[in-house]
C-alpha cells in the first residue's frame, strides 16, 4: 500500500494515525496526480480530493486494475467516477455524492454572494423555466460538462414568501447572473452582468439535456485512454464531452 500527500504537516499526522489504527503504508510527500511510478503497477488507485479530469499518470500505474476517485467541475462536483483499467485503458461510470476537497491546482470559485456582487448593472430579460430545476442533480451534472468553471448559490427570501434567487458566478469572478423565482409565476427575472452570459450557457445546456430525453446520470459514463477523457451517454461512441490529454 502506497500513499501520496503533498502536505507535509497532514502527512505526519496521517502516519501517526494510520500506526495507531495498525496500518504501515510506504507515505510519500508528492503531488497525487503523479502517483507514485517507483511502486507502481498498482491494482487499485483511490483518490480522496475532487478532480476535474483523472490523471493518465494513474491509468499507467494501474493498468490493470481500478480507479475511484471523487470527480466534476465547478459547476457539479458530486459524484465518484469509477473506472475499470484493462491494458492502459479506463472506462466506468458515476455514482454517489461525495464530499471531498478540490485538488489544490484545480479548486473550484466559491465565496459569499456580499463579496462578488457590487451592485452592478447588469443586463435584463426574462425566462420561463423555473431556476430551481437547472439545479437539479441530474440537469446540473450535465451541465457541468460545458459549464466548468461556473457555480451556483440558491438564496431563499427570509420572510416566508417562498422566494428566491439563483446565483451564478464565474470562477474568475468577472461575470454573474441571476434568476429570480415567485411562487405561481410563469416567468422569472434574468439578470447578466459581465464577459459571459451565464445564464445562456446554462440554459442551453438544459435544453439540450431535454432533447437528449433528461437522462439520468447513471446513464453517462466516462473513458481516459491517451488521448484525455471523454464522458459519453449510455454507449462509448456516444461523447457528450471531451478533455484533451495534459
Amino acid at each position: 500500500m502506497t500513499s501520496v500527500e503533498v502536505d507535509a504537516a497532514i502527512a505526519s499526522r496521517a502516519v501517526e494515525n494510520l500506526k495507531r489504527a495498525g496500518f504501515h503504508p510506504v507515505t510519500v510527500l508528492g503531488d497525487g496526480r503523479a502517483g507514485h511510478g517507483e511502486r507502481a503497477p498498482y491494482d487499485r488507485v483511490i483518490c480522496t480530493y475532487t478532480v476535474r479530469d483523472v490523471p493518465r499518470a494513474w491509468v499507467e500505474q494501474c493498468p490493470n486494475g481500478r480507479i475511484v476517485t471523487p470527480w466534476g467541475s465547478s459547476f457539479f462536483s458530486g459524484s465518484y467516477a469509477t473506472l475499470d483499467v484493462v491494458d492502459g485503458k479506463a472506462r466506468g461510470t458515476f455514482s454517489g455524492y461525495p464530499a471531498f476537497m478540490w485538488d489544490r491546482t484545480q479548486r473550484a470559485g466559491a465565496g459569499r454572494v456580499a463579496d462578488l456582487y457590487n451592485q452592478e448593472e447588469g443586463e435584463k430579460s426574462s425566462t420561463d423555466i423555473a431556476p430551481q430545476n437547472v439545479i437539479q442533480d441530474h440537469p446540473a451534472f450535465f451541465t457541468a460538462l460545458s459549464v466548468t468553471d461556473a457555480w451556483y448559490r440558491w438564496c431563499e427570501a427570509d420572510d416566508g414568501s417562498g422566494k428566491a434567487t439563483l446565483w451564478f458566478f464565474s470562477d474568475d469572478r468577472r461575470s454573474w447572473a441571476t434568476v429570480d423565482y415567485a411562487p405561481d409565476a410563469q416567468t422569472y427575472e434574468v439578470e447578466q452582468y459581465g464577459p459571459r452570459a451565464l445564464w445562456d450557457e446554462v440554459r442551453t445546456s438544459f435544453l439540450c439535456w431535454h432533447e437528449l430525453g433528461k437522462p439520468e446520470r447513471a446513464r453517462f459514463g466516462l473513458s481516459v485512454d491517451g488521448d484525455g477523457q471523454r464522458v459519453w451517454l449510455d454507449d462509448p461512441d456516444r461523447v457528450v464531452g471531451h478533455t484533451p490529454a495534459r
